[in-house]
């Protein structure tokens, strides 16, 4: 068996890098013995499924950096044919009509909808699509959003807790734009594509942060760290328009999504990477954020954690680092032993705006 690895590493033993929907999607495509099709693979969060049909050669979409650095350390680790070029991102036309498409089942279903799009447009009509999932994670709405795209859907039964919905013959000429509005208030929105965080309405907790941001005269820099749609940055650009602002997302359907809201400007710089290291040391005056700590069905503080450390780096010798965060995460005592000084700026019931000193 490939022993396929996560990363980031991580020190809880019970989270690895593959589950049972992975491995019944393989011995399923194995079985087909469909051998040299042009196959894609999505939602392959670590690459389990990349480095067990490597020697096809799939188009793998990513639409998270740190998703392709797994791929390409497990690749390499394993030593299996792969090009870079064969990387693909979800907004992106598929060149070659596809014929078999083996895709994890994300949890967002705006996601899971804008990959059946891109799929939809680009499938033979005897494409197979074998979609892999956790019983307990599956619900009815993924059969709606699928009946739009596909005439027919068939599950397999239940293996490990783990089954397959496998789609067939696509649907003639169905699209949408598959681009969300989140209004600001009666009169102002922001855009943001499918399956970027909180589609309906602007998150919580960052609405809580927006109600306690403030730019000093001498911050001139801004770095927002998971910027999401980039509706942070947004509000800051309204203090300060002559405000040199810098976007670091892991999620590229979100970086793109903060790019339809704030534009190209020589002032706005978007990073897609899910760490800092790119960053000189001691550069920013200030840094914000609203770091996620869920990622699919896992709760997992590690990467936010360390993303602390890098933060400290770079802020210069009298910057702030800015953010909010859910009360029961506690992570005032983390902060404390990277910062100076750590006070809550503000909270209630449910949020805390911690204000860090370097």
């Amino acid at each position: 068996m490939m022993k396929i690895e996560r990363y980031p590493a991580t020190t809880n033993r019970s989270l690895q890098a593959w589950n049972a929907a992975d491995e019944l999607m393989v011995q399923y495509y194995e079985e087909l013995d469909i051998k040299k099709t042009n196959c894609s693979i999505y939602h392959d969060q670590f690459g389990y499924l990349t480095c067990h049909l490597a020697e096809q050669k799939p188009r793998v979409i990513i639409n998270l950096n740190s998703q392709q650095k797994a791929i390409e350390k497990n690749i390499e680790k394993l030593k299996l044919p792969f090009s870079s070029e064969q990387f693909k991102n979800p907004l992106e036309p598929i060149d070659k009509p596809i014929e078999v498409v083996l895709m994890k089942m994300p949890k967002s279903l705006d996601l899971f909808e804008l990959y059946l799009q891109q799929i939809h447009q680009s499938v033979k009509e005897d494409a197979l699509v074998i979609i892999g999932f956790m019983t307990r994670n599956f619900t009815k709405q993924s059969l709606q959003i699928a009946a739009h795209y596909f005439e027919e859907l068939e599950q397999s039964k239940a293996k490990k807790k783990a089954r397959l919905l496998i789609l067939r013959k696509p649907k003639p000429n169905f699209e949408k734009e598959l681009i969300r509005e989140v209004k600001l208030d009666e009169k102002k929105s922001l855009k943001q594509y499918y399956g970027v965080f909180s589609a309906n309405h602007i998150d919580y907790a960052t609405q809580f942060l927006l109600e306690h941001i403030e730019l000093k005269e001498d911050e001139d820099k801004m770095l927002d760290v998971g910027c999401g749609n980039g509706i942070i940055a947004h509000q800051a650009r309204e203090l300060n328009p002559a405000l040199e602002i810098h976007l670091t997302e892991d999620h590229y359907l979100a970086l793109e999504s903060a790019k339809l809201n704030l534009g190209d400007s020589s002032s706005t710089h978007y990073h897609f990477s899910d760490e800092l290291s790119h960053f000189e040391s001691e550069y920013f005056p200030l840094v914000v954020s609203n770091p996620p700590f869920h990622f699919e069905y896992e709760n997992n503080i590690e990467i936010t954690l360390s993303l602390f450390g890098e933060i400290q780096r770079i802020l210069k010798s009298d910057g702030r680092f800015l953010m909010v965060a859910n009360r029961h995460l506690n992570y005032a005592s983390h902060l404390s032993k990277l910062f100076m000084k750590v006070e809550v700026k503000a909270e209630n019931d449910r949020f805390v705006v911690y204000e860090c000193l370097k």
